[in-house]
């Protein structure tokens, strides 16, 4: 499997940003799909994750009601809407996908994609 992370961008503080990360290869109902991202010298950080076959999400308490995570099964693609955003949603965003029970652990996540910047702007 592999992953293409794209729309990444400069945006002031405020406005909104649509991540999106088309993978190639099976992605099997039972595996989640999520977004993660990471800035200069700290761990990386869960988002938000979808698990492919129902649908699910769960959302790190930092993003839920501006961000939302989906997927277009039809084009094995999963997007991050993130509206609202703030200054401190600056980072490197990651699209993982893999087999990963607790969500939020990256280590759990087999496949990952190259990443994108997204920088807020005060």
């Amino acid at each position: 499997v592999q992953l293409q992370a794209f729309g990444g961008g400069l945006v002031q503080a405020g406005g909104y940003l649509r991540l999106s990360c088309a993978a190639s290869g099976s992605i099997f109902s039972n595996w989640y799909m999520a977004w993660f991202r990471q800035t200069l010298g700290k761990e990386r950080e869960f988002v938000a994750g979808i698990r492919w076959g129902v649908g699910s999400t769960v959302q790190a308490d930092s993003v839920k009601g501006r961000f939302t995570i989906s997927r277009d099964n039809a084009r094995n693609t999963v997007y991050l809407q993130m509206n609202s955003l703030k200054p401190e949603d600056t980072a490197v965003y990651y699209c993982a996908a893999g087999n990963a029970p607790s969500i939020r652990f990256s280590p759990e996540y087999s496949y990952w994609g190259q990443g994108t910047q997204v920088t807020v702007s005060s």
